[in-house]
């Protein structure tokens, strides 16, 4: 089931935002998760509409973050990868949200693959991030 979230969990969110980096974002050192850990439970969580999925316990276990037509974060706990969260997180922003759109690290090579499967395509890339950082971006619509 997939609920809203709350500002009471973005400390669990970004728990579960970290521990799903540091399972796919190889690319990523350290420093730089260090880096964008405060910057997205102090700014960007805020400028998303969350939604979050949970399991039996109201543990997190996966959320989702929409700007106004697009993904802004998908991210799924490690422990549940695999098991049809992030299918059907994207299924809801698409079918019930309108998104049509997503920005993809080019380095997150599972990612790119698991839009590309839900029937995204490239239409640009950016060989820099939105912080002008070098990981590049790989903007995909349906």
């Amino acid at each position: 089931m997939i609920v809203i979230a709350t500002k009471e969990d973005h400390q669990e969110i970004i728990t579960v935002w970290e521990l799903s980096v540091r399972a796919t974002h190889h690319f990523l050192s350290e420093a730089d998760i260090q880096f964008f850990k405060p910057l997205i439970l102090d700014q960007y969580l805020d400028a998303v509409r969350l939604f979050c999925t949970r399991n039996e316990a109201g543990l997190i276990t996966g959320f989702l973050g929409l700007s106004d037509d697009k993904i802004e974060m998908l991210f799924i706990h490690p422990d549940v990868r695999g098991q049809g969260i992030g299918k059907q997180l994207l299924e809801y922003a698409v079918h019930e949200q309108q998104i049509r759109s997503v920005d993809v690290n080019e380095q997150n090579e599972q990612a790119v693959g698991f839009y590309q499967h839900m029937g995204f395509r490239v239409i640009h890339r950016s060989p820099v991030d939105g912080m002008g950082k070098p990981f590049p971006l790989l903007s995909m619509s349906l």
